[in-house]
């Protein structure tokens, strides 16, 4: 079969660094080709080439059996190559279809805009994808799946034979992907070439047929999705092998209780939760899309105001109003949005780690110690294994996993005995997920007690010495980690609200 793409010995050098070293990738019509590596593996480099954001210092790129270099990305579309980035670039304010062809309007004569042309050529695009949406709809009123549909229809709109599509299910739930996967295979069945960057291995068995890996800029195998098992393709990105597989936790004996919650309600978020968490413990929460378990964990950071329970620390009541409180009581919350909510992204990896803990440092007429600043944060870059060029370095230069050691190293500083931690690798590659993983369990082993949570149930079974279960507001279960709980059990308590209520008809 001819491939769409073959690229062979690609070369890429930047200042100081040379990011791919003689790559090879290529891609056959009707197949998805999923590209797997650590961040800084040079997938998104490789991709750029391709998509002629970046030129090739080496190398040969054949489209259709012809070597092409294109230096921008409209001449690499009118090769049929699409691509859709994980940061999504449409305008809320105008219309599907106005952003689908958005400075290619048909028009009338005189240059009026034609309207009723611009919605019928949307809408024969949608009719390709199986896809019911209105052209007229204004952008900002659809959810993230739809708008994610939209960046395929505009790209399909240029007639690309080839679509790469960079995390393109970072931010969707579970029914929004399996939509995407639907769109997809449709594009598939119709010969459309579709390169698949994503850190989630699940999605692998799901979606490709080939996997091709890279580490540290160079090219590490192709192979078969269905008959590779994913532990070889975890062991090829990072070069070792990881263990993903639920551990029987150890033993906490009679382990005193850092936090008692009892009764916690918050409208119709949370209903009646209670739960304890002993020291040196890792209690996991899992449920579906708004279960409420992010929304247990504000309430008890004092980020959003509780009706009523009561919550202790070490046996002792406490009244938590605000996240200084928290702070106060030695809790620290690590938000899903860590760039938003855990970090300020324009400081310095240093003074991140210091934010909390800033009264620490300042002297007398409010000066501030920069050296003891500088001198404690390196102590943290190194127990935690942050890989920085410096303590000086802007904190939204790390790759994802460094980010989030930031966030641990700046609640670690102000002490906090209990950590809750809300989707701790959400955008995280597979190698810096064991390093998260290895460092909650090291935590956990110096008497901290944790709290995560999150969507992926092998993590929730990976960590947890209990699982929580929510459905619906209401903590419908907890369960023993390690192996004798299955995804299915996590599961049945998931969904048991609504079997409740069906059976009884009552709330309970």
């Amino acid at each position: 079969m001819e491939k769409l793409v073959d690229m062979t010995g690609i070369d890429k050098h930047f200042p100081g660094v040379h990011a791919l070293k003689s790559v090879q990738f290529n891609l056959l019509p009707g197949e998805v080709h999923a590209l797997m590596g650590e961040n800084g593996a040079g997938k998104s480099t490789l991709m750029k080439i391709l998509s002629g954001i970046y030129q090739r210092d080496g190398g040969t790129l054949e489209v259709d059996g012809q070597i092409v270099s294109p230096t921008t990305p409209r001449e690499a579309q009118d090769l049929g190559i699409g691509i859709i980035h994980q940061e999504l670039s449409l305008m809320n304010d105008l219309t599907v279809a106005q952003n689908i062809f958005i400075g290619r309007e048909p028009r009338k004569r005189f240059g009026r805009l034609d309207d009723a042309a611009l919605n019928a050529q949307t809408a024969g695009i949608f009719a390709s994808m199986n896809l019911n949406l209105d052209p007229r709809t204004q952008v900002g009123s659809l959810t993230i799946a739809k708008q994610q549909m939209i960046e395929i229809a505009k790209a399909l709109s240029y007639r690309s034979k080839m679509l790469i599509m960079d995390e393109p299910t970072a931010a969707l739930n579970d029914a929004e992907i399996a939509e995407l996967f639907v769109i997809i295979r449709r594009l598939r069945a119709e010969g459309v070439g579709i390169v698949y960057i994503s850190h989630k291995m699940d999605e692998l068995k799901q979606i490709a047929d080939r996997v091709t890996v890279m580490r540290d800029g160079e090219y590490v195998g192709t192979v078969s999705a269905a008959d590779t098992p994913v532990s070889k393709i975890i062991a090829m990105m990072v070069g070792r092998e990881v263990n993903e597989e639920p551990l029987d936790p150890p033993v906490l004996g009679d382990a005193a209780l850092s936090l008692e919650v009892s009764g916690l309600n918050r409208g119709k978020d949370i209903r009646d939760v209670s739960f304890s968490v002993r020291k040196g413990e890792i209690l996991g929460f899992a449920g579906l899309m708004g279960a409420g378990r992010t929304e247990v964990a504000r309430a008890i950071f004092g980020a959003d105001p509780k009706d009523s329970g009561e919550i202790r620390v070490h046996g002792k009541p406490v009244s938590i109003r605000s996240p200084k409180d928290a702070v106060r009581a030695g809790i620290g919350y690590l938000s899903e949005d860590r760039k938003h909510f855990g970090l300020a992204t324009g400081m310095n990896v240093r003074d991140n780690i210091a934010l909390a803990s800033m009264d620490r440092f300042v002297g007398i007429g409010g000066v501030l110690h920069d050296g003891e600043i500088s001198t404690t944060a390196k102590s943290y870059i190194q127990q935690l294994g942050i890989r920085t060029p410096s303590d000086a370095q802007e904190v939204r230069l790390l790759s994802g996993g460094n980010q989030q050691k930031v966030v641990i190293a700046k609640w670690l500083l102000r002490d906090c005995d209990i950590l809750i931690f809300d989707e701790p690798t959400r955008g995280i590659d597979v190698g810096a997920k064991s390093e998260i993983y290895k460092l909650l369990e090291d935590l956990a082993a110096q008497g901290k007690t944790i709290i995560v949570i999150s969507s992926e149930l092998p993590e929730i079974m990976r960590l947890s010495h209990r699982i929580a279960v929510m459905c619906e507001g209401h903590l419908t279960g907890i369960l023993p980690g390690g192996k004798g709980t299955t995804q299915e059990d996590i599961m049945h308590l998931a969904t048991q609200r609504t079997a409740a209520m069906q059976v009884t008809g009552t709330a309970q």
